[in-house]
């Protein structure tokens, strides 16, 4: 069964959310994985873990309590994002399994800019040195993923500052541009794309998605 990969543009974070949401009710057994590749307007969005005290002075970028877990982060225009909308079950993976590899599939991406990137154990996401490169949070229920990764490619970092990243006080953050590497966000999609689904074993045929299956609703669909 071919998974479907989709671009969905710059899009607001809430209705994206509440489509993930719907897909994974309204999935079946026998309904594709799906990989949905976007960016978003600024938005600060708290996961289920985090603390009021993490948002230091957010000013006029909104707040949005979701139900993934982790902490609070920032999603902005320059930063590529990827939910991993996965039948764990069907995959035969857990959770951690599911992180690692798209943690492995940034990594690999990094290293073909000559870029060394690691994950940690104790706080998921991937690192470059002690400076956060992406960062991941995740959903699952009745076996099946959602949410997903953020990838910084080239954005305005200044909102990081705005709270306590991943809920750890002066973590600095980092992203391509850093090291040179100056690339469209929709470019780095096509070149990651392959890579997350080799790291999660999903079959794709290589053709980016842009019509509506009877599980996507009508407002994400490109």
């Amino acid at each position: 069964m071919n998974a479907i990969v989709r671009w969905l543009g710059r899009v607001e974070y809430a209705p994206v959310w509440r489509e993930m949401q719907s897909f994974t009710d309204l999935r079946s057994a026998g309904t594709p994985d799906e990989l949905w590749f976007l960016e978003h307007p600024p938005v600060f969005t708290q996961g289920l873990n985090g603390r009021p005290e993490d948002l230091l002075a957010t000013g006029d970028i909104p707040v949005v309590g979701i139900d993934r877990g982790g902490q609070v982060t920032y999603h902005g225009p320059g930063q590529l994002v990827v939910y991993a909308l996965v039948d764990l079950r069907r995959r035969r993976i857990g959770v951690r399994e599911l992180v690692v590899g798209l943690e492995n599939a940034v990594i690999a991406l990094a290293a073909r800019h000559g870029v060394e990137a690691t994950g940690r154990r104790d706080a998921p996401g991937v690192y470059v040195g002690a400076r956060k490169f992406a960062s991941l949070g995740l959903r699952v229920r009745r076996s099946c993923s959602y949410h997903g990764l953020a990838l910084n490619v080239d954005m305005d970092l200044e909102p990081f500052g705005r709270i306590n990243p991943c809920g750890m006080a002066g973590l600095a953050m980092t992203q391509l541009s850093d090291f040179g590497v100056k690339l469209r966000v929709q470019d780095v999609a096509q070149a990651l794309a392959p890579l997350v689904c080799n790291a999660l074993g999903l079959d794709w045929d290589g053709n980016w998605s842009q019509s509506a299956t009877s599980t996507t609703p009508l407002s994400v669909r490109s």
